[in-house]
């Protein structure tokens, strides 16, 4: 499949000019106007502009590969997937959960619930807005979330999610034998290698580790779609983070 980079230069649903300043001339940028509402009620028109373009991407016998400014861009990619692709099943590769509800988070914010979102869980606007249907919880792999809110942490324990606290363990997993979405924070990766990060954490798995779980996905031939959250330009001065960042992807990519 022929990769189709599209780029949503958003932050929690605002546009963001130094992650647009990121693109390069082969990529699509989805920057549709929105119409006033909520913060949220905009980042669902967003991801039903963005569900469109990653529809139209699979119909072609393209690959989408997806690079946003949060988490809550997933919610875009999958009501894109469902419409081609509905039963497959999401490898989600985080530094946190995304789990929380508006019942366990202790912020209130918004970007650490896309996860639960997806699951029918919590606050859906996104989800209604994006035209996502709920996914099962047994078909999500959550790998590292090391940094996990107390209450987000029994919800992961209590729920129906396959977590893999070490991204090793990805490398001899029985996947399912089912398309893959891969949704990749890139806050997953330690703070020595791509330190650029807005809310970062401490320990995760080396650079190799990662790589090789991500090569390991793409033998299957079954990738379906490709998600990154960046790094935070802003942080990223000398550029090493999205050279870092991007050479992951690209070499995942060359493999499918």
């Amino acid at each position: 499949m022929k990769p189709i980079y599209l780029c949503l230069p958003y932050w929690m649903g605002e546009f963001n000019p130094a992650r647009a300043a990121l693109a390069r001339h082969t990529w699509r940028l989805v920057t549709p106007p929105l119409a006033e509402g909520s913060p949220t009620e905009r980042m669902g028109m967003l991801n039903a502009v963005l569900a469109a373009e990653v529809a139209a991407t699979r119909a072609a016998g393209n690959l989408p590969v997806v690079i946003a400014g949060d988490c809550t861009a997933s919610i875009g990619v999958l009501a894109g997937l469902q419409q081609e692709t509905p039963d497959l099943t999401l490898v989600w590769y985080d530094a946190h959960g995304d789990f929380n509800t508006h019942e366990t988070t202790p912020s209130g914010f918004i970007g650490g619930m896309p996860l639960a979102m997806l699951c029918g869980r919590g606050e859906q606007t996104i989800v209604v807005g994006a035209g996502a249907k709920p996914h099962p919880e047994s078909q999500v792999i959550l790998t590292d979330a090391r940094d996990l809110d107390p209450g987000e942490k029994e919800a992961v324990a209590a729920s129906a999610l396959t977590h893999l606290p070490d991204v090793a363990g990805l490398l001899d997993f029985p996947l399912p034998d089912k398309p893959l979405y891969i949704h990749f924070d890139s806050d997953v990766l330690r703070l020595s290698d791509m330190a650029a990060v807005n809310y970062p954490a401490q320990g995760g798995s080396d650079l190799a580790t990662i790589e090789a779980s991500l090569a390991r996905l793409a033998q299957t031939g079954r990738v379906a779609a490709v998600s990154v959250t960046l790094w935070n330009p802003e942080l990223d001065e000398e550029g090493s983070a999205e050279q870092t960042v991007m050479g992951i992807i690209e070499r995942l990519v060359e493999q499918l």
